[in-house]
């Protein structure tokens, strides 16, 4: 869910220093919310107006952090320090942020009592994009996703809340959510297979490619064939029983929050039968839903995350 997110590189802004400046912190999560990535906009515009203005701030916060490690992968050195720079000031106060999205980020932060150690692992799966171009194992794949998806989805209960502030209920949802973080996170890979290609990056694990006789050299040459097929039907399908799993995470949310989370989650999750519609083709066709196709699903899913009953 981070890793495909971009920032459009913007000119220094101001610090936010008084309330003016902190409401124009938030537009501008928003804008960066809205300009790359419709449905999560989308999606969020069923919560609350806080709620949905805090959501945005995490989202523009994640993305940035995101964009910071592209540049460095590119194997700039002298930008090497920006990233320790970010996670230092990530641990601050939102008085002594000189950047809008952290002023806005920290804001919430304090605000919804999120842990900073989520923070940390959210950054440290962002920084294995320096280091790590392709992982061995389906478990290594996982600690991956967990570290930039999952660390999100535990973020965003500690903004919306469950029902009736049960901790209990909390400590129960939280295995659930993190399995919705890996099954967003490996929708993201099945879609963007050619895109991170072309940056060198192999998400598909090496373990499950040896098992389908496909090779690093048929993913090069972008042969789609009965191999290629099985092989992307296996991670689907691995990533639609996460998807079920995670169903009772997203219906433990506080009311309000149920058909903002599940629209973010099953419009992602209905992206994979984008996939097999393309006949696999993820070299150059790239699985999206129209805002048609969104708007068609809604009542739907408001149904499935409903609540207990």
């Amino acid at each position: 869910m981070i890793r495909s997110l971009r920032l459009r590189s913007r000119p220094p802004q101001p610090q936010p220093d008084n309330e003016g400046d902190l409401e124009r912190a938030f537009e501008l999560c928003a804008e960066i919310t809205r300009d790359h990535s419709k449905s999560f906009f989308f999606s969020t515009s069923f919560l609350p107006r806080e709620k949905r203005r805090a959501i945005r701030a995490f989202y523009a916060f994640c993305r940035t952090t995101d964009d910071m490690v592209d540049v460095l992968a590119k194997g700039e050195p002298e930008t090497r320090a920006i990233l320790g720079d970010w996670r230092r000031a990530s641990r601050q106060s939102p008085g002594e942020q000189d950047n809008p999205v952290l002023a806005a980020w920290t804001t919430v932060r304090d605000r919804y009592g999120v842990p900073q150690s989520l923070i940390e692992e959210l950054i440290d799966g962002c920084e294995m994009d320096l280091t790590i171009s392709r992982y061995e194992t389906w478990d290594e794949l996982r600690r991956y996703c967990y570290c930039v998806a999952s660390t999100v989805g535990l973020v965003s209960m500690h903004i919306i809340g469950v029902n009736g502030e049960d901790a209990g209920l909390f400590d129960r949802s939280r295995p659930p959510a993190i399995e919705l973080g890996i099954a967003l996170q490996l929708t993201n890979i099945l879609r963007d297979v050619g895109e991170d290609l072309g940056r060198e990056r192999i998400y598909l694990p090496l373990e499950d490619m040896r098992r389908f006789g496909y090779t690093e050299h048929d993913l090069r040459q972008r042969v789609i064939d009965n191999r290629f097929r099985a092989l992307m039907q296996f991670e689907i399908d691995r990533a639609q029983q996460l998807y079920q799993n995670s169903v009772p995470a997203i219906a433990s949310l506080k009311p309000e929050g149920r058909v903002a989370v599940g629209a973010a989650a099953l419009l992602y999750r209905d992206i994979l039968d984008k996939i097999v519609e393309n006949q696999f083709d993820v070299f150059t066709r790239r699985a999206h839903l129209s805002f048609k196709d969104k708007l068609q699903r809604m009542p739907g899913i408001a149904w499935k995350v409903r609540g207990p009953r």
